[in-house]
């Protein structure tokens, strides 16, 4: 490195030619000015139209669903189930959820650290005052002059001073050090952005899947017991001579395998609750979580689907991807500048006295300034290797960008597809509940007329029950799925004043 300080003499000439200089310099920058990357061309997110789902009447979630092409997504898209205890359990998530206020923190870190770094661009002011005791030899070396006391030479030197110091951004160090740190703050804001989105579609997934595992539950006990009646009524018929072991010993089964998928349903239940408690902030011992049924719920009729153009511009992981990207092209800038001279411009200004009473007195004062120019000329390939790797860190940017990108169409790809299966699957567990249903009425009536037994009539229940059980979670998973539509979408998380805009 090599440094060139202005003496006292010249420097009222070379202090107004170093001024001129950077101010010339001054709308230079080293590195790439940043450029957003263009929004995806595709036409559309299936290779197949979008149609109105298949409607399932008088099941719970079983309305037809129409897409609405380029229609805007409300910021509280979760009221259009119109459940008011679904309500209630978002509107504690987004006041309690630990993760979301973690992220929320992370921004702040990340604003203030863009605050801090305005000082940059100002003058640094700093003040300072010395007191000292010496002693010193006239001897070797002068000192000051005591006619009282001529033999003592150890006196109090007193030194108040201003100093001031500026580093003219010549080519862009804070600039792009400030460029850099902004979109930090960006990406911080749509990775809190991102937790607010999940956490609300989360809270209603675990929601839907909590109360169709309790309606699971139900249906399954009900299975066990319609298996323990069949049992009995099989052994008794067996000490009657009219029934097999064969036959005792298949029911035998039928009821084990009842009773073994019970404990895991239940156990998922218990997993479901719990982690619904720690969503909106509670200990899971001591969650009130409000429980709903999927009846509870209405499914939204009609679901936006945003532009292609536009899913870039709504979804947070992608948004926080470019500011990356951008944090990604001013690292360049950064690394590039390091390699340029820096000036540096100092000025001091003081008093200093043996008594602290004549500090300020005429006589006592002292001045100087000063200009520094620093220029890197041997770094051992340093700054050059920072520089390239910067370059490379862009590009891995730009590739987790686009990476990101066709993960976003993927995903609201899935979800379209899988709104139009959850609607056929929905239609045939409804067909084949009904069917189960009509067998049963009927096993009830020719048990009243002596066609059938009691055992008969047991198989067609246990058919039943099970026939519910797949409805349920056809039931669920339209639910499910609508919400991970306006999720996948983005949420509509612009339309909250807290949140921003796009």
């Amino acid at each position: 490195m090599i440094r060139f300080f202005s003496s006292p003499a010249p420097s009222r000439a070379l202090l107004p030619a170093l001024v001129t200089a950077s101010l010339a310099l001054a709308g230079c920058a080293a590195g790439p000015d940043f450029k957003p990357p263009a929004p995806p061309t595709v036409p559309g997110y299936t290779a197949q139209p979008l149609a109105a789902t298949a409607a399932t009447p008088d099941v719970a979630g079983g309305g037809a669903q129409r897409f609405a092409q380029g229609a805007d997504i409300p910021g509280d898209w979760w009221t259009l189930f119109h459940s008011q205890s679904l309500d209630a359990l978002i509107g504690q998530a987004l006041r309690n959820n630990h993760d979301l206020k973690a992220a929320q923190a992370a921004l702040q870190v990340a604003h203030e650290d863009v605050l801090a770094q305005r000082g940059s661009f100002l003058p640094a002011v700093s003040a300072g005052f010395d007191a000292s005791r010496q002693s010193a030899s006239n001897i070797l070396a002068p000192v000051p002059n005591f006619p009282a006391v001529p033999q003592e030479f150890r006196y109090n030197l007193f030194t108040p001073q201003l100093s001031i110091s500026y580093a003219p951004d010549l080519f862009g160090l804070n600039r792009r050090t400030r460029e850099s740190l902004k979109a930090q703050e960006q990406a911080a804001r749509f990775q809190m952005i991102a937790a607010w989105t999940t956490l609300t579609s989360n809270v209603v997934v675990t929601a839907v899947e909590e109360a169709a595992l309790r309606e699971q539950v139900d249906a399954t006990r009900e299975s066990v017991d319609i298996a323990k009646k069949s049992l009995a009524i099989l052994q008794l018929r067996f000490e009657k001579g009219d029934a097999s072991k064969l036959d005792v010993a298949a029911q035998q089964t039928q009821l084990a395998q009842a009773e073994a998928g019970l404990p895991a349903l239940v156990k998922q239940l218990a997993a479901t609750r719990h982690a619904l408690a720690v969503l909106v902030g509670e200990f899971p011992d001591q969650a009130q979580v409000e429980s709903f049924t999927l009846a509870d719920l209405r499914l939204p009729e009609t679901l936006p689907v945003s532009l292609p153009s536009t899913l870039v511009a709504q979804r947070p992981d992608v948004r926080q991807a470019r500011a990356n990207l951008h944090a990604a092209s001013a690292a360049i800038g950064i690394a590039a500048a390091e390699r340029l001279p820096q000036i540096e411009l100092t000025a001091n200004a003081g008093s200093t006295a043996l008594e602290i009473s004549r500090v300020f007195t005429s006589g006592t004062g002292f001045w100087g300034i000063a200009a520094s120019l620093t220029a890197p000329i041997f770094e051992g390939g340093q700054l050059m290797h920072q520089e390239r790797a910067a370059k490379a860190a862009y590009v891995e940017a730009a590739e987790q960008y686009r990476g990101t990108v066709l993960m976003a169409f993927q995903n609201v790809a899935d979800t379209l597809v899988a709104l139009d299966q959850d609607a056929r699957s929905l239609q045939a567990a409804a067909k084949a509940e009904q069917a189960a249903k009509t067998t049963l009425d009927l096993s009830h009536l020719q048990l009243g007329h002596g066609y059938i037994g009691t055992f008969e009539l047991l198989a067609a229940q246990q058919a039943y029950q099970q026939a519910r059980i797949a409805l349920v979670t056809a039931e669920a998973n339209r639910f499910a799925d609508t919400a991970a539509l306006y999720q996948a979408l983005g949420g509509g998380w612009w339309h909250h004043p807290e949140m921003g805009t796009r």
